[in-house]
């Protein structure tokens, strides 16, 4: 096959020696510690070369809105509530506009494929789902976008929204989100997100146990509808922040069933660490998924970026490896070992909770990055600056590296 591209003397996790990567027709087509080819060239220099991250939880559609909400409390129930009134204004044209914005900042962080949660209910109809139905058109050639039509505002208080969400999913929506905590019968939610799943044989993905109280999870009615609809290894849990306030053993007892469903969790510490434990006088709890200790029981665990500059995040910029580094410092990561998870939670673990193939390997596609490190670890600890990117082998984008200027 012709080789479109060769990039020199990059650092390969699985390698001890610098490795050349030959690229053509999309696809990894050769790994040695040298590659003859009159094909264009690229020189790693020695960086990290890793395959592209994966942000499995974000919210393109309410992404960078805070300049237009008042925020007294800083809440969650005021982040809803703040969303929920300016969402019913939002036009196709403005959450394209925003939405672009994010998925660009997440491809020049090195991104390349996305799964984003839509907003759909009678507030937002179906405006917001069409316009990141476009941004996934347009960015396609960069990255991947999973649309997950999302009930925030509960559903059984909302009957008109299953219709909505059915029709989303008739209509090219990849899978179905629920939010348990916002929906006066929670059970009753979930029941009908599966159903919903089911339906349309798509993967479920939700919101739940979001606080710091270790009583009242949800988490038993999403294991059990996993259990008995046959849907292991299609669910994910994002926030589950109530296993932060509960003790080791408890913690290890739900991991069990996690485990046993097939369920993903997705810690989002951005967004975790600013809305939780704002009540503390005193030693503020840190409020995340302990996904160490889930991860040692066998459960998939994943790191993402959540909300970006809004009234659930009023930070971020879409870098996974930012997110990567925030989380391993909360949880007291140190080892090599226990940092490279962190930077597999913004990779191939993600990967596998989407169902995608991940790694760089002969016939593998050649989405890539390169980070200014020298290792998955190094990177997670410095939160290194992302280089450059290829999306089935094409390069998507280049930031040099910074250049002192001496006097």
């Amino acid at each position: 096959m012709l080789v479109d591209l060769v990039i020199t003397g990059a650092t390969l996790a699985e390698h001890a020696v610098p490795m050349d990567i030959a690229v053509g027709n999309g696809l990894i087509l050769d790994i040695a510690p040298a590659i003859a080819s009159n094909a264009p060239r690229f020189a790693a220099d020695g960086r990290l070369l890793a395959a592209g991250f994966v942000e499995c939880h974000i919210h393109l559609d309410k992404a960078d809105i805070l300049d237009r909400c008042i925020l007294a409390q800083g809440t969650l129930a005021e982040a809803v509530a703040e969303t929920a009134r300016l969402k019913a204004v939002f036009t196709e044209q403005d959450v394209y506009a925003r939405a672009s914005r994010i998925v660009e900042q997440a491809i020049s962080h090195g991104t390349t494929v996305m799964r984003t949660f839509v907003e759909i209910d009678p507030r937002a109809g179906l405006r917001s789902f069409e316009a990141i139905k476009a941004v996934r058109r347009d960015y396609a050639g960069a990255i991947d976008i999973e649309i997950c039509a999302f009930a925030q505002e509960g559903l059984t208080n909302e009957p008109e929204t299953e219709g909505l969400l059915a029709m989303a999913l008739a209509d090219g929506a990849d899978l179905v989100g629920g939010c348990s905590y916002t929906d006066p019968d929670p059970a009753g939610h979930i029941a009908r997100i599966f159903d919903l799943a089911e339906r349309f044989n798509v993967a479920a993905d939700f919101h739940v146990d979001f606080d710091l109280d270790p009583a009242g999870s949800d988490l038993p009615a999403i294991i059990a509808e996993t259990e008995k609809r046959g849907w292991q290894g299609r669910v994910a849990c994002g926030h589950v922040t109530k296993l932060a306030a509960m003790g080791r053993e408890a913690v290890a007892a739900v991991a069990v069933q996690l485990h046993r469903a097939g369920i993903g969790v997705v810690a989002l510490p951005s967004t975790d660490l600013f809305l939780l434990g704002r009540d503390a006088e005193m030693l503020a709890p840190r409020g995340v998924a302990p996904l160490q200790q889930l991860a040692s029981a066998g459960v998939l665990t994943a790191i993402a970026s959540n909300n970006i500059i809004n009234p659930f995040t009023p930070f971020g910029d879409a870098s996974l490896l930012r997110q990567a580094n925030l989380f391993a410092n909360i949880a007291h990561l140190s080892r090599k070992a226990d940092v490279d998870l962190a930077f597999a939670a913004i990779g191939a673990n993600p990967a596998r909770l989407l169902g995608r193939s991940h790694g760089i390997a002969v016939g593998a596609s050649a989405d890539l990055v390169l980070i200014d490190a020298v290792s998955p670890a190094d990177a997670v600890r410095r939160a290194a600056p992302v280089l450059a990117g290829w999306k089935a082998g094409r390069q998507t984008f280049f930031r040099p590296a910074a250049t002192l200027l001496r006097p």
